[in-house]
């Protein structure tokens, strides 16, 4: 009989861990990016009453007589079901779409999460405010190019903080030239060096021929700016347009053709090649039109940011620039049921976790990054308030054990009178 009344102690003991967890999970609800827990039971050893023999000429086989011992808790596992997606409307508010957790650190230790509620501190950099832990990443190199083989650090968005122009390599110009045009057709384009300074050229096309013009350029600044032909350019007849008599477009050149500006000494700018294109102009019977289009641009500041798909942090600049500032790390596991949670939505490798495989959101099974919506928890309160039910039901079951096994033992003592 006193095997009966320690198995049901070990279903006491065990149906109260149960329900621990379902209070956890029920207490998590609404906990961002919270993943339910789960109890799995084993039986314990059991104890052989008679063993088992085969079967004998004439007579079967007899199987083995066990009682069992009572019940293990077999363990508790992480239900890693993706949560549903809370639009916020807060653009530091991330989401993690598929596998993977968010990189963040202390500057010793790293700790991964799932959630992204994240604010920019007071140095720009973006960080977890409930935590003060820096979110890591890739801080884009001085071309705006993303390195990802190279160890996640701390994230900046610099909000306000100048930057230089862009320096202008091409300018497309377009538009028509009057085929009847008895005189010089002048434009000027706006060009700027690498430090952001603007220099305008002139540009004078005089038509010399039926489909024939002949293009010349100058500087348009009075601060010194030397504008000069290229060695592709530093003959008339390389400055030479060639229309097509029938459909007015370009024949020649083909490609665009370049001329060196050089800003004043004292601005400190270096000089630099523009190429210019001409190949989308047109010789019409229509008014003189000239458009131009360069990729230059003047300096500025960085006036807000956006966080695409893969993690990309964009910087929108005063001056028109789109420049990339950097990616969001995000990390896989193995086995990520075998993380550890530390509290505050974080959790850390163990031995059984494997290492983190960290890159970049959308490449390699790693989830895609939602902005401005953060993940709720997965916890399910039918499934929940279900397992509270049969949590109790077992508990009252062993409770019920005990106290048969107590009468009988009571009935036992009560033979001796």
């Amino acid at each position: 009989m006193m095997r009966s009344m320690f198995s049901a102690i070990s279903g006491l003991r065990n149906h109260q861990v149960f329900l621990d967890v379902i209070g956890n999970n029920l207490a998590n609800v609404n906990t961002t990016a919270f993943k339910a827990s789960r109890v799995s039971f084993q039986d314990m050893l059991s104890q052989t009453l008679r063993g088992a023999s085969s079967a004998t000429t004439g007579r079967g086989g007899v199987n083995a007589a066990q009682v069992g011992l009572g019940m293990l808790l077999g363990g508790i596992d992480t239900v890693q079901t993706q949560g549903n997606l809370q639009s916020t409307g807060k653009q530091t508010d991330l989401a993690i779409q598929g596998d993977g957790y968010f990189v963040l650190g202390d500057g010793t230790q790293r700790y991964y999460s799932r959630d992204g509620a994240f604010d920019l501190a007071t140095d720009g950099t973006l960080v977890n405010p409930s935590t003060g832990y820096q979110v890591l990443g890739w801080t884009a190199s001085g071309a705006a190019t993303i390195d990802t083989s190279g160890a996640p650090a701390s994230l900046t968005v610099p909000i306000g903080q100048g930057v230089i122009g862009q320096v202008s390599a091409t300018t497309v110009m377009g538009g028509n030239l009057d085929r009847d045009a008895t005189a010089a057709v002048s434009t000027t384009i706006a060009t700027y060096d690498a430090t952001g300074g603007q220099h305008k050229v002139a540009l004078d096309f005089t038509k010399t021929a039926g489909n024939t013009w002949e293009w010349t350029a100058a500087t348009a600044d009075t601060d010194g700016t030397v504008v000069s032909y290229n060695a592709d350019t530093d003959t008339a007849a390389e400055r030479t347009i060639t229309f097509d008599g029938t459909t007015g477009k370009v024949t020649s050149p083909t490609a665009g053709l370049t001329i060196n500006i050089a800003p004043p000494a004292l601005s400190g700018a270096a000089a630099y090649d523009l190429s210019i294109d001409f190949t989308q102009m047109t010789q019409l019977a229509s008014p003189n039109e000239i458009t131009s289009s360069s990729d230059g641009a003047p300096a500025g500041s960085l006036m807000s940011f956006s966080i695409g798909n893969s993690g990309v942090l964009s910087g929108i600049y005063s001056n028109g620039l789109n420049q990339q500032l950097g990616q969001i790390a995000v990390a896989t596991f193995p086995n990520p049921g075998g993380l550890l949670r530390t509290g505050s939505n974080l959790l850390t490798v163990s031995a059984n976790s494997g290492t983190a495989q960290i890159g970049a959101p959308a490449s390699s099974g790693r989830g895609e990054i939602a902005s401005g919506v953060l993940e709720m928890s997965n916890v399910d309160l039918a499934l929940q308030f279900t397992n509270m039910i049969i949590a109790q039901r077992g508990f009252q079951a062993n409770s019920r054990v005990i106290t048969a096994t107590d009468e009988m033992l009571q009935d036992l003592v009560n033979l001796k009178r």
